[in-house]
Order: structure tokens, then sequence, then C-alpha cells
């Protein structure tokens, strides 16, 4: 699949959630009519990670209070993810994408058995998806590596400054 633009409207994905069922993001977003921050995480493995993610619980106020609804994916597997979802009070979706199949829509970088350098073994690397409450891509930011990631307080500054700065269409 090609790089998403900005503009363009991301594919819909169905991932199993911590909390139980399927989440599907095409039905999350029918429902709450809002902008999405959609973070991939390397996985419950990563204490960067899950410190990233504690940050996110504790600022998911304020961007409730913008009307961004947080979802969160990593290709760990989901009874790991459930573990430290539940040792965190973790609120928002976290969903397991074992099979790669939100990865790839997305095009998130992926850290395979033929990377050039060891790292964890295989895994997805973060990245940051803001879209619209019709689906359009606003913002992205993908990682090849652990490291250059937004933190929550960054992360604020990008809501703020898009939905400040956003054109009319």
């Amino acid at each position: 699949m090609s790089a998403l633009q900005l503009g363009d409207t991301i594919p819909n994905f169905t991932l199993p959630s911590v909390s139980g069922g399927d989440f599907s993001f095409l039905a999350h977003q029918q429902e709450h009519k809002s902008w999405h921050l959609i973070i991939f995480f390397r996985g419950a493995w990563c204490p960067v990670c899950v410190q990233d993610l504690k940050d996110l619980e504790e600022n998911k106020p304020f961007f409730e209070g913008k009307n961004v609804h947080l979802i969160t994916i990593s290709t760990d597997q989901l009874d790991n993810l459930k573990q430290m979802a539940d040792e965190h009070d973790l609120s928002f979706p976290v969903l397991a994408d074992e099979e790669l199949t939100a990865l790839k829509a997305l095009d998130v970088f992926y850290h395979g058995d033929d990377a050039p350098y060891e790292d964890h073994g295989a895994h997805g690397e973060p990245a940051y998806f803001l879209v619209d409450e019709n689906g359009k891509l606003l913002y992205q930011q993908k990682q090849t590596s652990p490291f250059g990631r937004p933190d929550s307080t960054e992360l604020r500054k990008i809501v703020q400054y898009i939905r400040k700065n956003l054109q009319a269409k």
C-alpha cells in the first residue's frame, strides 16, 4: 500500500481489544463524531511505551476536552497488552494487531527479522495519526526506531495547532 497523504481517508480496521471483543474504527468513528488520535506503540515490554501510555491516560481529559478520542495499537500479543492495560488502569482502547492488519493498512514501520539491527525481536514501531471526524488524515508521524516520538505535551500542542489553523473546506 502506498503511504497516506494529508487529507486522505484512512482505511478502516477491526482489531481485538483488551476490553474484550473486536474494535472497529469505522463503527467507533460513526458513534463518536470526533477527531481520533491513533497511536501505535512497540509493546507491553517497552518501558518507554508504557510510560507514554500512562502519560496519555493522565492527559486524557485534555484530549476529550478537545473532542479527540485516543486509540492505541500494538503488534504485541493481546494477553500481554491486557495485563499491561489492567496494571496501569488504561481507559482508552488498547488494541492488538498481531496479524499486522492496521500496521500494513497505515504503512507503519515494522521491525522484522530482516531489520538491519537487533531490537527486541519483531514488532511495530511508534506511529501517530490524527484523523478528523470524517476519517481524513490531519497529521502523521512514523518512526523507524523508538526515538523521536512525540510525548503527551507535544501531542497536545499538535492538536491545538491543527485545530487553530485548520482550513475550512
